[in-house]
């Protein structure tokens, strides 16, 4: 496993996330969906990022997502880290629209430097031994973050604890039910120790 080669949110109504997906972010078939009805309340335990290089660009996209109808969790503002906003989609999926840069270089161009699938784990240790055990290496690691080195993979992935997680993604810690979420990638179906369900990506697209 070193690749995730798109991700499969579950949805109510994959038209209107389509919809969504397509006005705010413009990602392609890195983002899919299938339908669902699977109860699910409160954080669902992850956040999506669109990352890039400069502040025009994170506003962009941070404003398109508004336009199509997601809420804001927290407004577009400069941080110690850089710059960046938080929002829900209409389909309940958190995404973070961010650069580490403070200043801009040039007009909005909404070049994507990464997207990043961050989990929301109870044991960072644990879940960072089940993935290194299944193949994947470990670029940056620092207290209750771990940052898989994926440099070939059109979406990247990360740990985080739970709580601190949702903190960033401004949204209380608990939730229950399904995640929503499929992550399509590696040669076999598996589970990780917080639930989250991996599909090989050939499974993924066909479902």
């Amino acid at each position: 496993m070193n690749s995730i080669d798109f991700i499969t949110l579950e949805v109510a109504d994959i038209a209107a996330a389509q919809r969504f997906s397509d006005a705010a972010f413009g990602l392609g078939d890195r983002i899919r969906f299938r339908a669902t009805d699977a109860p699910t309340t409160g954080f669902r335990g992850y956040t999506l990022s669109i990352t890039v290089a400069q502040p025009a660009d994170a506003l962009s996209f941070y404003d398109s997502a508004i336009a199509a109808g997601a809420t804001v969790l927290k407004p577009a503002a400069k941080s110690m880290w850089g710059f960046g906003g938080v929002v829900q989609a209409p389909d309940g999926s958190i995404w973070n629209l961010a650069t580490s840069s403070k200043k801009d270089t040039g007009p909005a161009t909404r070049d994507i430097e990464s997207v990043v699938l961050l989990l929301g784990v109870e044991d960072v240790g644990a879940s960072r031994k089940f993935y290194t055990d299944l193949g994947l290496k470990v670029g940056k690691s620092f207290g209750s973050y771990v940052d898989f080195d994926m440099p070939r993979s059109p979406i990247s992935l990360g740990l985080y604890k739970r709580r601190a997680l949702a903190k960033s993604a401004g949204v209380a810690p608990e939730g229950s039910g399904s995640h929503r979420i499929v992550i399509g990638g590696g040669s076999r179906a598996l589970t990780d120790p917080d639930g989250f369900a991996w599909a090989p990506a050939e499974v993924s697209a066909d479902a």
